[in-house]
């Protein structure tokens, strides 16, 4: 999974620096780094140690709230890429309309998409404003996508021993 996620930001360029600051293999912000202690810029392994941590911290969030693990990793990914802050508000957007706001295809995909229109980015449970989501939701889809069919190239006996150390 974390091969796909470094593809999908890098393109597994360690150098790569995106249009908004964010650095390296993993595409992570200096402040999040800092926020880690660990300088992003000097190392391939420290860019995914601060990757890797910032994860950690989104599974945190999200470990009480997506009970599902499934369905979780979905937001985590969501929140790596728009920050965690838009998903919850897309989750209390699909709550207050009647959806499920722990499930992600149809539910709180559809409402990160909403938070580009007016009516929801003022709705009163929207705490972070605008966001354009379309890039968000097809990078869950991307990275998930190409995460299935790296888990072909992994041996069927290999395959069981990598997905149970996760």
């Amino acid at each position: 999974l974390l091969a796909s996620l470094i593809c999908q930001e890098s393109r597994f360029d360690p150098n790569g620096e995106s249009w908004a600051g964010a650095y390296g293999l993993m595409q992570v912000m200096p402040v999040t780094g800092k926020n880690f202690g660990i300088d992003i810029t000097s190392s391939p392994g420290n860019n995914i140690k601060a990757g890797t941590l910032y994860i950690n911290w989104l599974q945190s969030v999200f470990k009480t709230k997506i009970t599902d693990e499934n369905e979780r990793m979905k937001f985590i990914l969501a929140s790596y890429n728009a920050g965690p802050g838009h998903v919850l508000d897309a989750m209390k957007l699909a709550e207050k309309n009647g959806m499920d706001p722990q499930k992600w295809d149809g539910n709180v995909a559809l409402w990160l998409l909403k938070k580009s229109e007016p009516r929801y980015y003022n709705d009163t449970v929207v705490k972070n404003g605008y966001f354009r989501g379309t890039e968000s939701v097809n990078f869950v889809t991307e990275v998930l996508d190409r995460f299935e069919h790296y888990k072909n190239m992994i041996p069927a006996t290999d395959r069981h021993l990598t997905m149970n150390s996760e």
